[in-house]
């Protein structure tokens, strides 16, 4: 081979390199707060006017009264002619709060709530042992996410 043919082949295997190594991927810029979520179902947020919830892990206790929101859900409008699509928020009836624990891991979780009817009355406290799941949402090169997640409803507290 000659030294232009060398040249050649040379400058087009350098050009291939990049395309044999990954790109790095950006993650996106969104922060998460750790903790648990609890979601009051539907049929059972009428009979709850608030909530305190206790989350016990690795030995260490976090415990306040919960801050009740509406819950809702995303309803799709669909997509116009030209590719543009929207999604509107729709109130589903359910209560969302959130404790938070800024140590969180996937170590077992206790987690007990206990509660005021709306006629002031105690409503059954109840308790649940679960792990947290941790998912990589983003890829594994932007870091674990770690969540917990609970529903309460009239037969008890379970994990979502």
């Amino acid at each position: 081979m000659g030294r232009i043919g060398l040249a050649l082949t040379l400058a087009g295997t350098a050009a291939l390199l990049p395309g044999c190594f990954p790109e790095p991927v950006a993650c996106p810029a969104i922060g998460h707060v750790a903790g648990v979520s609890l979601t009051v179902a539907a049929d059972y947020a009428p009979e709850v006017a608030s909530l305190r919830l206790k989350a016990c892990q690795d030995g260490i206790c976090t415990e306040k009264d919960l801050m009740l929101n509406p819950g809702a859900t995303s309803v799709d409008e669909g997509c116009t002619p030209d590719g543009v699509c929207s999604a509107t928020s729709s109130p589903d009836g359910t209560l969302q709060g959130f404790l938070e624990l800024p140590a969180l891991s996937e170590n077992s979780l206790e987690a007990s709530v206990t509660g005021i009817s709306p006629a002031g009355l105690a409503i059954p406290g109840r308790t649940v042992m679960f792990k947290p799941k941790g998912e990589f949402p983003y890829g594994e090169q932007c870091g674990r996410v770690i969540s917990a997640s609970l529903v309460l409803d009239a037969a008890g507290l379970r994990q979502r």
